[in-house]
């Protein structure tokens, strides 16, 4: 049996690394993507998802349009690493059009989908979560149908990459993060923004990976010169150094984690939050490490993976 994953996006580069690894797969079956703002604005996060489908020829998958803004509003900033059209400024004037997507919300599809296949669906959310805190919100009983939950997001040493103690996704929407970790009972697994920094892969191995011949190869090339131009930039730049010294996409180690839970080798379960009010603090993630929040539901926060197995991941992705 396939496992059957439903995406959830902020389409920007790593995100089109991670889904192009899903639909590579032969072990799980992509039933749709949903589209959030994040990475860019919500109708290039959409225009994105069509792309990546096209290149692995899976147009036939559904792409649904959702949250356009946080549940709070605000402003909304991107994430320049990916640029500003969230596929490395990298236009393709053929790009599948917006008719393409689906007309139901992507709200309503998450709720849809999982009912139809209660206990089957697992959900991989690799953007702000605020389509997944609507969905809660909508059906409570949506995570008692859910065979798991994975997400890409928050932080486990207050380490920041937006704010001081922030990682992107949690800190775009902190109110959305924090229903998602309080009202989620499901099996919880979050592949946090420090444990993707200390599993990064050599840059030898990324040029190996985008020079494969194939079109996938040369799409992911084209699309990651903008990211790779900026990460040369921050080997000079305090606090960035670390991470910039190795190939790192984020939301992939989410995906690897869906496909096979036998990619993780370490994880502390522990309850989790997110912190809203803090002046410095707004939109971190809370580790409970002495258990004071008495929260029976536990999430798998990932703390080592099996980086043989995430590279063979990666290279099938483009082949």
């Amino acid at each position: 049996m396939k496992k059957l994953l439903l995406i959830d996006a902020d389409c920007g580069v790593d995100d089109a690394q991670a889904i192009m690894m899903a639909l590579a797969s032969p072990r799980v079956e992509v039933l749709g993507i949903t589209c959030c703002y994040g990475n860019t604005l919500l109708e290039n996060t959409c225009r994105n998802a069509l792309r990546v489908l096209r290149i692995c020829n899976k147009l036939q998958i559904p792409v649904f349009a959702g949250a356009s803004a946080p549940i709070l509003g605000g402003p909304l900033l991107g994430a320049s690493f990916h640029g500003k059209d969230g596929l490395g400024d990298a236009p393709d004037p053929s790009a599948p059009g917006q008719e393409l997507l689906q007309k139901e919300h992507a709200v309503n599809a998450i709720l849809r989908i999982v009912n139809e296949r209660p206990g089957q669906v697992s959900l991989v959310a690799i953007g702000p979560l605020t389509n997944l805190a609507l969905a809660v919100k909508m059906d409570p009983t949506l995570p008692k149908k859910l065979r798991s939950l994975f997400i890409m997001g928050g932080n486990t040493e207050s380490r920041g990459n937006i704010t001081i103690c922030g990682e992107f996704n949690f800190v775009t929407d902190p109110e959305a993060a924090y229903i998602v970790l309080n009202d989620y009972t499901c099996p919880t697994y979050i592949a946090a923004w420090e444990f993707t920094c200390s599993s990064l892969l050599p840059w030898d191995f990324y040029h190996e990976w985008v020079n494969q011949d194939t079109e996938k190869a040369k799409f992911m090339k084209k699309i990651t010169a903008h990211s790779l131009q900026v990460s040369e930039s921050h080997k000079e730049t305090p606090g960035k150094r670390e991470w910039a010294s190795g190939f790192v996409s984020c939301d992939s180690y989410a995906m690897a984690a869906a496909i096979d839970e036998n990619f993780i080798t370490e994880a502390s379960v522990i309850g989790v939050s997110v912190e809203l009010n803090g002046s410095l603090t707004r939109g971190m993630m809370v580790m409970d490490w002495t258990d004071k929040l008495k929260k029976e539901h536990k999430a798998i926060v990932i703390k080592k993976c099996d980086l043989g197995k995430f590279q063979e991941l990666m290279m099938a992705a483009l082949k």
